[in-house]
């Protein structure tokens, strides 16, 4: 079992790789054994509709995928890239204008080849989405570690951990 510290600076790491990440200015708030929060502030930049001042529906996306796929690492024993299967996005609300969004997740149910995510996209007072969404386990497939990781082109990444 490796401390929240240990899995902190690993999610931190694995975040910074992905481009999208960093352009939309997703951070790490918590990460602990099988649960991740993640932090999407309010910017410019991911409004979907000027008038209203409301965020996209795929920033949103954009951070469910990627706090579930990172909870991976807060899921597993070891780390283990896993690309992303599948996921499905209930929108329950748009989210309040001016304020950041953050997102939970953790592995509900773990297989040999598969592990089971689930996620949801919060304000302070209201849910914004809920999100499943599965992951393939590559086992020795896989980039080996998170140095191995990003040390590549970190342009290649996408949320789920896919090139």
């Amino acid at each position: 079992m490796r401390n929240e510290t240990e899995l902190f600076g690993q999610v931190e790491q694995f975040v910074g790789v992905l481009a999208q990440c960093r352009e939309i200015g997703i951070g790490v708030v918590s990460a602990r054994e099988n649960e991740l929060i993640l932090e999407l502030p309010y910017s410019e930049g991911i409004i979907g509709n000027p008038d209203t001042g409301v965020i996209h529906g795929g920033a949103i996306t954009t951070l469910m995928d990627t706090t579930a796929g990172a909870a991976v690492l807060c899921a597993m024993p070891e780390f283990e890239l896993c690309p992303t299967l599948d996921l499905r996005v209930d929108y329950m609300r748009s989210a309040k204008p001016g304020l950041a969004v953050y997102s939970r997740a953790s592995c509900y149910r773990s297989t040999p080849n598969i592990l089971f995510m689930r996620c949801e996209a919060y304000q302070v007072d209201r849910t914004v989405a809920h999100c499943v969404a599965t992951f393939m386990r590559m086992g020795d497939k896989s980039i080996k570690s998170l140095d191995e990781m990003s040390g590549a082109d970190k342009s290649e990444f996408s949320a789920g951990g896919q090139r």
